[in-house]
């Protein structure tokens, strides 16, 4: 077990004095607050946030760092609270113990939502200071080392959670050696039995392969040597969880993929990194295809290394890495390094290029957080960003942009500026026009084509894979459904209000505030949104604003005036694809729970039990201009020959009719059933379709399916 004196030995050799004696008293501050409190271990308390400070003392963070790992439970578990630790330790310290602390004040519904809140807050805390997540992760990570007291059902628990978020959030921010024990001891508690299962075949393997690899390290050392450079040549360990992922994704045996042979080759410079790879691609033949330059283009996470794949002895396969020792550092302590260089008071640009592009991620979540609905939202858009592969693509001037693997054309859009993601109609990759749904693959370079007026649509969220873009999209549809749903709401209200000949403006807001209390709503504006949402009828609000009980059967009697349709209300406004109706059809409106009006046809029989109610029906009428296309369905009895959809197709592009589908049914050997889903603008317009295509010698009939 690890003392005080312990941590304050290691941190003599990169921390003044002044400060170890700042982390000494931070710990006997929580030494004296946890007092009496136990692990579920029996423990003392106090051995975990020492064991956190322990972890970050091994990546040289920072003094205020570990004195924030000393007291990250204090506010959470004992009587201190933020302000006695601002007092002691100064603000910088309080906002770090702050932003790792929990949420324990608030009552949330379910684990999962708790669980998505006190991540929200963590995020915003993060955007403030880097340091929150770090310390963050320590605590996990020793979390996760001590999950044998707790019961098997909470250890998956913690463990996915590990997996899910915290493992992903390690890898993101380039700190490996976090992240692979993290994945180890989740990979563990998920499936114990899985696990020591491939760790003694692993060691199995490790002992019978150890003359190959010994060969293969001896002969690469040798001609790294022979060619004048300084390097050092390592086997590489593979990851439980890693080849437990590959067995299963990849249906792989074990003898497979443990017949990949990986080493590692530190060099001194960028420049000895290159020449490395000439010798050894000298030594042993390359795979066509497999070298990677993440030193030239750094991953996400300011990962850099040359990567290559190579045909050993007898064909084997062999993978190696070839990077300086800075870039090891920096890969198995990431953005952490930041403080392992200004701690011997140096700048880095490779620690200082990870620090920033750290910072961009957090600046990245906090817009996602804040255009998210609510934490559970958020934190599903978290899961979706913290892919570990990317795909590389320029802009049109010839800039890298970094996306996940699996991105398509909006995603890009979305990446380069929001307003540029809502206004995309279309887009060229390596100067061809493309569909926006299309996956971008490394090298490729891509144009958006904008027009002013467009807006997101809803059918982007079935192949967008950024979650900047998802959330950029539901925030927008949902920003314009509010709107929409407002601006609807209030005229269905008034139109209730005018059979009182009484406008929403002349209520009074002492007749108005008691009905929004009555109806638990916490504004006018709620109230018309939920009324346009069809979450509320207008004929009870009106119902509970009146009083005169005999007005209201009079006027509830007469059911004067309609509300006018214009085509372009948007999502609160749809139309009813059982009936199908176009402008200058006699149409009647469905109020529908949560989806506004649905308009249909009066004629339609899926109104015949509510026509005659107020509560559930509108009285509709188009307005003398009518924007937009009306789909419906057209019924085609045609002799066959050939060319004759063709024509058909022809002749509805040449009327300026959209084409929806087709789908033909044969009768008998000489007549077919042609089904057409049209886009028309009205009844004269289709009147003008349906009179050329009855031209036509070989059509014998045409309806309008009903």
């Amino acid at each position: 077990m690890n003392t005080i004196d312990d941590l304050c030995d290691r941190l003599k050799g990169y921390l003044p004095a002044d400060e170890v004696q700042q982390v000494r008293r931070a710990y006997f501050y929580s030494e004296q607050a946890h007092d009496g409190q136990r692990r579920s271990s029996g423990e003392p308390y106090v051995t975990h946030p020492l064991a956190v400070a322990t972890i970050l003392a091994n990546l040289h963070m920072d003094h205020q760092a570990l004195i924030a790992a000393l007291l990250h439970d204090v506010i959470e578990d004992t009587s201190v609270n933020k302000e006695a630790v601002t007092r002691q330790f100064g603000e910088v310290v309080a906002e770090l113990v702050d932003g790792v602390s929990k949420l324990t004040q608030i009552t949330f519904e379910s684990k999962a939502e708790a669980q998505a809140e006190n991540f929200r807050k963590m995020v915003l805390a993060m955007a403030e200071d880097i340091r929150v997540i770090i310390v963050k992760l320590a605590d996990r990570l020793h979390n996760m080392r001590t999950l044998g007291a707790l019961r098997p059902d909470k250890k998956r628990r913690i463990a996915r959670e590990t997996l899910d978020i915290y493992a992903p959030i390690a890898n993101r921010l380039g700190i490996n050696t976090l992240r692979l024990e993290l994945e180890d001891l989740s990979f563990q508690a998920i499936y114990p039995m899985r696990y020591e299962r491939l760790k003694r075949a692993v060691l199995q393997v490790r002992g019978n392969r150890r003359e190959v690899v010994k060969k293969i390290q001896v002969r690469l050392q040798e001609r790294l040597e022979q060619d004048g450079l300084k390097g050092r040549v390592v086997g590489r360990e593979k990851n439980l969880l890693s080849l437990y992922n590959k067995m299963k994704y990849q249906k792989k045996s074990f003898s497979e993929i443990m017949d990949v042979y990986a080493f590692r080759i530190l060099t001194e410079s960028v420049d000895d990194c290159y020449r490395a790879i000439g010798t050894v691609h000298n030594t042993y033949k390359p795979v066509p295809g497999r070298f990677k330059d993440y030193v030239a283009i750094p991953k996400a996470n300011g990962y850099q290394s040359l990567h290559t794949s190579l045909f050993g002895l007898s064909g084997m396969p062999i993978e190696v890495q070839i990077r300086t020792r800075e870039m090891e550092a920096m890969a198995n302590n990431g953005v952490a390094a930041h403080w392992l260089y200004k701690a011997g008071q140096t700048d880095h640009p490779i620690a200082e290029g990870s620090h920033a592009r750290a910072r961009q991620w957090v600046k990245g979540l906090l817009e996602m957080q804040q255009r998210a609905g609510d934490s559970l939202e958020f934190i599903e858009h978290v899961k979706v960003d913290l892919f570990p592969d990317e795909v590389y693509v320029f802009t049109p001037r010839g800039e890298i942009m970094e996306l996940p693997k699996g991105s398509t054309p909006v995603d890009f859009a979305y990446a380069v500026h929001t307003d540029i993601g809502h206004a995309c109609v279309a887009c060229r990759v390596d100067r061809k026009l493309a569909p926006l749904s299309a996956k971008l693959h490394s090298g490729q370079t891509i144009e958006i084509i904008t027009a002013p007026g467009a807006r997101p649509n809803l059918a982007w969220l079935s192949f967008v894979t950024t979650a900047r873009a998802r959330s950029a999209i539901r925030h927008y549809i949902k920003q314009q459904q509010r709107t929409e749903s407002e601006s609807l709401g209030r005229r269905l209200l008034d139109k209730a209000l005018s059979q009182f000949n009484v406008h929403l403006e002349q209520i009074s807001d002492e007749r108005l505030v008691p009905l929004l209390e009555e109806m638990e709503v916490g504004s006018l504006q709620e109230l018309l949104e939920a009324i346009g949402l069809g979450k509320r009828m207008a004929y009870v609000v009106v119902r509970r604003l009146i009083d005169d009980k005999d007005t209201l059967v009079e006027a509830s009697a007469s059911q004067e005036g309609s509300m006018v349709i214009h085509g372009t209300e948007g999502m609160v406004v749809s139309f009813a694809r059982c009936c199908h109706p176009i402008p200058d059809d006699s149409i009647l409106g469905h109020i529908s729970f949560g989806s506004g009006i649905v308009v249909h046809r009066d004629t339609c029989r899926n109104l015949t039990e509510i026509r005659n109610d107020p509560e559930k029906c509108v009285t509709l009428s188009w307005a003398d201009a009518v924007e937009g296309e009306f789909g419906l369905n057209l019924r085609l009895e045609i002799e066959h020959q050939r060319g004759i959809i063709a024509r058909i197709a022809t002749l509805a592009a040449e009327m300026d009719v959209g084409l929806d589908r087709i789908s033909v049914d044969e009768r008998d050997a000489r007549i077919s059933t042609l089904t057409l889903g049209v886009l028309i603008k009205n009844r004269v317009h289709l009147a003008r379709l349906m009179k050329k295509l009855r031209l036509i010698p070989e059509v014998n009939r045409v309806v309008r399916l009903r």
